[in-house]
């Protein structure tokens, strides 16, 4: 075996490896719209999953995802965990029963938050070209608009004007959770080996705080923080990196 052709040989070696590796994950950009009653949201996200199990069935990996949401005269209830539920232990509180007599309600006029989070990602091969997952947001910050807001409590309203997209999102499960987080379950179908489309629900967390009026929370602390709960329906269209 001559010099030239060994040389061949280790020239072709890692293009080799870097297939193998591509037949082992799954990474796609994927652009999504979703909306509800008065409110909606658009997202874009570039998605590295690693393709899992003895038949690459499973997948699970890391994404990075740009939210855009808006909405009319949306209603936003108290946010924290220890006045909105029953319990706050991780988890547990996403069935924990709701304290409804220690929600006030924070109505912003033009919500609009952008928001940019580091995403975990699941999904699972049904067939060849179909397939289900699940996404949601890790951590990240949101930026958006402020906006005048009205502050409702026991019946009484008090004028907001500049209330505003809270800054640090953290996933912590449920009403712990601090900010605007964005999760979709989803079923997808391959077009072809580079594209796909999905039918997406979508469970979206906005949270918005005030910024001159506060809600005197039943123990006597007072409360910034709102959070609107979003059920949205749309679709989404991936395109994917890896060679067919």
């Amino acid at each position: 075996m001559n010099k030239s052709y060994i040389s061949l040989l280790l020239l072709a070696l890692p293009f080799g490896i870097i297939n193998a590796q591509q037949s082992k994950t799954n990474q796609f950009a994927d652009l999504s719209v979703n909306a509800g009653k008065s409110q909606g949201t658009a997202a874009l996200s570039y998605v590295y999953n690693w393709k899992l199990g003895k038949k690459k069935k499973w997948e699970a990996g890391l994404g990075l995802r740009l939210t855009g949401y808006a909405g009319t005269k949306r209603d936003f209830t108290t946010a924290p965990g220890r006045l909105a539920r029953s319990t706050t232990i991780p988890f547990v509180i996403v069935f924990a029963g709701q304290e409804t007599q220690n929600w006030d309600t924070l109505t912003v006029q033009r919500p609009l938050v952008g928001l940019l989070n580091l995403s975990a990602n699941f999904g699972y091969a049904l067939s060849s070209n179909w397939s289900l997952g699940f996404n949601i947001d890790l951590i990240g910050f949101s930026v958006g608009r402020k906006s005048s807001a009205i502050l409702t409590s026991n019946g009484v309203t008090r004028n907001e004007p500049l209330a505003k997209p809270a800054v640090f999102n953290l996933l912590l499960t449920g009403d712990n959770d601090l900010g605007s987080l964005n999760s979709e379950f989803f079923l997808r179908y391959k077009l072809s080996p580079q594209w796909s489309i999905r039918a997406v629900y979508q469970f979206y967390f906005a949270e918005y705080k005030t910024n001159t009026v506060l809600q005197t929370a039943p123990d006597g602390t007072m409360v910034d923080r709102f959070r609107n709960k979003a059920n949205l329906f749309g679709l989404g269209i991936s395109y994917h990196f890896n060679k067919p």
